[in-house]
């Protein structure tokens, strides 16, 4: 079956839901929102506990459900994209000069060498049901092209069957996963009881704080936020927590025992997980007995779609490179939420879904799609940032705002930013920065940098060193 729409939002968490509403109550036309899952909601509708405004998780995520079919968006659950109908990759701008693929701009492009069904909804569970919002503007033929000239179609299997959807508009908003213990490089016998935090939020959705559904006693791995929630669910459902195992030498503090500095070694256990091998600072390895691991945290975009279409990522994200508008390099497809860098709060991930509305409003009235501006290239002790690309517009428009995650924990640190050997800006930072906690960073330099000019370096460095005590040591530059 063959449909068009005006806009196509890939996935129904909080960042797609709020630029389905924000579209739709702009009057975008028809906007449809994919969610491979039976609910749409994403994450929040798995985490019962306070933290996500006012509200708690399911609770937030039914809001935003509700706020965008009531805008006059069409959310259907069950339903994934599979694939993209036509090269995407054709579509990048190909002039000479700094922003092109390949010219080392800190971009990566990757292409699937997987068949079109192995998207991210290619080994998922099938879809199952369908949910449809009332929709307003008009539903009529989209042109099979957006204003590029670039067609926008995907594959998509839906409770109806195989779909083919034509789209003047994408927005990837396909969110993030926990790093599984594959991926970790954890060896081991392959037992049941392994689980990512996800996983376990899911297990206590469906059968409720029922321990025996989960095991009796449990070992955390990981060192983010989510470390704790993991922990406080284990315990609610009555599930003695042995222990936290963090390879940070700052982990944690939890109300349980946390081994710090360590790292699982080994899985053990027939049928059922029976211990976990784990390996301390100091060389030592010792078995932990339990019958339930819960890996969490370590998120990874989840950008399979994206690469299947040959959108670049960016290469300290893993998700796609985007400037300050949230547009790809791929004309038409935007991308928006906790796809562009692993994970955010809830919130954060909204805040940019209503953002990308803008730009995709932009684009359905005809507005030329730019070429990318110069590259961000994070350095020193800095992670990654996003968006990864400045506007080509250079000083023109309001400065852009980025999200700076530092890769260790620092004390007043030193933000220098560079572009061609030429200083843009520097200052000291006055605050505590965590590798699980994002710096908003208004880039008022951002109008100094030259549009035509080379990748823009941005460093944080120390400025003070941290005791377990608190903060000492020297001062910043």
């Amino acid at each position: 079956m063959n449909r068009t729409v005006d806009v196509l939002v890939v996935g129904g968490g909080p960042a797609g839901l709020a630029a389905a509403a924000r579209l739709a109550a702009a009057g975008a036309g028809r906007v449809e929102v994919l969610e491979r899952e039976e609910a749409a909601g994403g994450a929040p509708r798995h985490c019962g506990r306070a933290g996500f405004g006012p509200y708690t998780g399911p609770e937030y995520a039914r809001r935003a459900v509700a706020e965008a079919v009531r805008a006059g968006a069409v959310v259907r659950t069950g339903a994934g994209a599979t694939g993209w109908a036509g090269a995407l990759g054709g579509a990048l701008p190909l002039g000479p000069g700094r922003g092109q693929p390949g010219a080392g701009d800190g971009a990566v492009r990757e292409r699937t060498t997987e068949g079109p069904l192995a998207g991210p909804a290619g080994g998922h569970r099938p879809p199952t049901t369908e949910r449809r919002g009332t929709a307003r503007g008009a539903t009529g033929p989209a042109g099979p092209a957006g204003p590029a000239g670039h067609p926008l179609v995907l594959e998509v299997t839906a409770p109806t069957g195989l779909e083919r959807i034509t789209a003047r508009a994408v927005v990837l908003a396909t969110g993030a996963r926990e790093r599984p213990r594959s991926a970790r490089l954890v060896p081991g016998s392959r037992p049941a009881g392994v689980l990512s935090t996800g996983e376990l939020q899911q297990s206590v959705e469906l059968f409720g704080l029922r321990g025996e559904r989960i095991g009796r006693r449990a070992v955390v791995v990981g060192s983010e936020p989510v470390a704790r929630h993991a922990v406080g669910t284990l315990r609610r459902a009555g599930v003695a927590v042995v222990a936290v195992v963090s390879d940070r030498a700052d982990g944690p503090r939890l109300p349980c025992p946390v081994l710090r500095g360590a790292t699982v070694r080994e899985l053990v256990g027939r049928g059922r997980l029976s211990g976990v091998v784990v390996r301390a600072a100091d060389g030592r390895a010792g078995l932990l007995r339990c019958d339930t691991v819960v890996f969490t945290g370590d998120w990874l975009p989840d950008h399979e779609l994206a690469r299947s279409g040959g959108v670049p990522l960016d290469a300290a994200t893993r998700g796609p490179s985007v400037d300050p508008a949230l547009r790809t390099r791929v004309p038409g497809v935007f991308a928006a939420g906790n796809l562009l860098r692993g994970v955010e709060p809830a919130v954060v991930a909204a805040a940019e879904g209503r953002a990308v509305a803008s730009a995709v409003l932009a684009h359905l009235a005809g507005a030329a799609w730019p070429d990318p501006g110069p590259a961000l290239l994070p350095a020193g002790s800095l992670r990654w940032v996003t968006p990864g690309r400045l506007s080509p517009s250079g000083a023109s428009g309001p400065a852009p705002v980025l999200s700076l995650r530092p890769a260790t924990r620092l004390v007043h640190p030193t933000l220098t930013v560079t572009q061609d050997d030429r200083l843009l800006h520097r200052q000291r930072i006055p605050a505590f920065l965590a590798p699980h906690r994002s710096l908003r960073h208004p880039a008022t330099w951002a109008g100094a940098a030259d549009p035509a000019g080379g990748a823009v370096t941005v460093r944080l460095e120390a400025g003070r060193t941290e005791s377990r005590g608190g903060s000492r040591g020297g001062r910043g530059s």
